[in-house]
């Protein structure tokens, strides 16, 4: 990890560094140990990890099940609204910076998609058809990676999985936040703690960007089942009933 002094970082409201023996900063009630990271191996976090592996494929197999009929009317509203696949596949960066396909309905018209992940959505973004504004708003349009859990590709909780040179501050997010590559630590997440605390859409802001990462490595060093749970709670609420969409 690199020490505070030898990171451009901006203060922020929520962002307060404490001078320990160990210099610390918090993320949303998290703590981000800089000199330290979390060891796999250890004994107690590997049955974490595989508890939360457990719940993973649970999870993912009865949100399945339960959503087969939302799942099923999407796809059929996304096939008479607009002419082009259901599905949109992107490669991601996974655990250790693996890629993989990640899944999503497409809420964008066929001709405005935009592989690369370059282009983020804005407000009012023309490419988003009428039925992909109202998935995105109530975050359906990620539902499909649970098919991306159930395979191992993604955990339900984790950092968000980024596109390859993702931007940010309008320059490479690995330039901009040295430690970025840190966040690959674990599986990716359909949601996180960055997520679930409101930190979602754009990467215009460079302070802002910043403190998503962090968010992710305050996650990464506090994981545990029970912090999964709350930021599923969590998501549900601030995802589907107040989300925007971008």
């Amino acid at each position: 990890m690199y020490p505070l002094d030898d990171v451009d970082r901006e203060p922020s409201q929520d962002h307060q560094v404490l001078e320990y023996r160990q210099r610390i900063s918090w993320h949303s009630g998290l703590p981000v140990r800089w000199t330290t990271m979390p060891d796999n191996s250890e004994p107690s976090r590997r049955l974490q990890l595989a508890i939360k592996r457990v719940i993973d494929v649970t999870g993912a197999a009865i949100g399945l099940v339960i959503l087969a009929p939302l799942l099923i009317f999407v796809a059929l509203a996304i096939k008479a609204s607009s002419p082009g696949p259901v599905f949109f596949r992107q490669a991601r960066e996974g655990q250790g910076g693996k890629l993989f396909d990640a899944l999503k309905f497409r809420s964008m018209r066929i001709e405005s998609c935009d592989l690369s992940g370059v282009s983020q959505t804005q407000d009012n973004d023309p490419r988003v058809t009428p039925v992909g504004q109202f998935i995105r708003r109530t975050s359906i349009d990620e539902l499909p990676q649970l098919f991306n859990v159930l395979v191992g590709d993604m955990s339900l909780v984790g950092p968000r999985p980024h596109v390859p040179g993702m931007l940010a501050g309008g320059r490479s997010y690995r330039e901009l936040v040295p430690y970025y590559d840190e966040r690959l630590a674990m599986p990716p997440g359909i949601t996180g703690w960055a997520q679930a605390n409101g930190l979602r859409g754009s990467t215009r802001d460079r302070r802002l960007a910043r403190e998503r990462i962090d968010h992710d490595l305050a996650y990464i060093q506090n994981f545990s089942v029970w912090l999964d749970l709350k930021i599923i709670a969590k998501t549900v609420v601030r995802e589907f009933f107040t989300g925007s969409g971008n």
